[in-house]
């Protein structure tokens, strides 16, 4: 009987020293997770308007976690001197990009050889557009009188602009990215000129 009582006990500590180890491998792939897939452009080295940039991406310098972020979201990261890569996941008056929210999103084209800005849903991946517009680019993008390029997302389309749909009610990301920049923009990223991000009407 005290044998047996022995061996219950032991097996009780073995059992809560397993449940905290447990506990613990939990907590930590968790946190590795939310911070690689859920903030994946936390870490940041600039920050020009709404827009936040890794200027390790592609880098030979780029970190672990910049590392772990772009092969865990499927981005295809050049060097900097190919291409500089911008994120928004928030308006310019600091809200969180919502899809079924309607966004006007205005500017200059950037100073690169060809650009583009693509509309994702918060997991990365793109959105299931009707009219098969999933970005606007230094291509498809019509420049108004000034010289400015605008669009719209949202789940219904605005008059007289590129509409990217963004339909569903989930999170959303811009992402702005640059191939062959200027080596003055190489040199001082925070010398961009931010797309504006403003919301269109209400959204609830």
């Amino acid at each position: 009987m005290v044998q047996s009582r022995g061996h219950s006990s032991q097996w009780r500590r073995i059992s809560i020293a397993f449940g905290l180890y447990l506990s613990a491998v939990a907590v930590g792939l968790g946190s590795a997770w939310w911070i690689l897939k859920k903030a994946p452009w936390m870490v940041q080295t600039v920050e020009v308007g709404a827009w936040k940039g890794n200027l390790l991406a592609g880098s030979p310098d780029a970190d672990m976690y910049t590392r772990a972020t772009i092969a865990l979201n499927a981005l295809l990261a050049l060097g900097r001197d190919e291409t500089m890569y911008f994120i928004a996941s928030q308006d310019d008056a600091g809200r969180p990009l919502r899809s079924h929210c309607s966004y006007r999103v205005e500017g200059v084209p950037p100073k690169a050889r060809w650009w583009s800005v693509t509309a994702y849903a918060d997991d990365m991946f793109l959105f299931d557009a009707p009219n098969k517009h999933y970005s606007l680019n230094g291509t498809t993008a019509r420049l108004d009188a000034n010289g400015r390029f605008v669009f719209t997302t949202g789940g219904q389309e605005q008059p007289d602009t590129h509409w990217l749909p963004t339909p569903g009610y989930r999170g959303m990301v811009l992402t702005l990215r640059l191939y062959n920049p200027e080596p003055e923009l190489q040199a001082a990223p925070a010398s961009l000129v931010p797309p504006t991000i403003k919301a269109v009407g209400a959204c609830v």
